[in-house]
């Protein structure tokens, strides 16, 4: 099973096996291939293979537009194991990058830095509430949730799951 040109739900199926992608053979974490799986499935085991596929078929350049779209400002390599995440990118970029997922689909410039107050209380510095408008459209919010809540409910970050509340994660 391939992915098709139509575009993909978190139910839609993807085939996990050994795979070659321009000369590179990506391998899952555990050694072990599942055969066809539910994109849902796929992220939620963080299946290397398939995400490579997919990286694959999209194009790493539109992996790349659309992390930039995301927020990710670091320099981004466009080869096939850009769908892995192996391009180096800091924490703060990266937690900005996911925001679009908690908040409706905006982005946001992530900062460090509040407020800055002196001695005697007085603000020297307020950040400004900042977002780059809508970079995610709704259903696409609402799909990928759908993905990172199976991988805090049922996949590699099970350990991240707290009783009772709703979680969202990535390995």
């Amino acid at each position: 099973v391939f992915f098709t040109t139509f575009r993909n739900t978190p139910d839609s199926r993807a085939y996990d096996g050994p795979t070659t992608v321009a000369g590179w053979s990506p391998r899952n974490h555990s050694g072990t291939y599942q055969g066809e799986v539910s994109l849902r499935n796929a992220m939620a085991q963080s299946l290397n293979t398939v995400a490579a596929r997919l990286g694959a078929e999209v194009g790493g350049w539109r992996v790349v537009r659309t992390a930039k779209r995301l927020g990710i400002h670091s320099k981004l390599h466009d080869r096939p194991s850009i769908a892995l995440g192996t391009a180096e990118v800091n924490l703060l970029e990266l937690t900005g990058a996911y925001t679009p997922f908690a908040n409706g689909g905006r982005g946001v410039m992530p900062h460090i830095i509040q407020r800055v107050r002196n001695g005697d209380g007085k603000v020297l510095y307020q950040r400004q509430r900042s977002t780059t408008g809508q970079v995610v459209a709704l259903p696409y919010v609402a799909e990928m949730n759908d993905m990172l809540n199976a991988t805090v409910l049922r996949g590699t970050g099970r350990r991240a799951a707290i009783p009772g509340q709703i979680a969202a994660g990535k390995t």
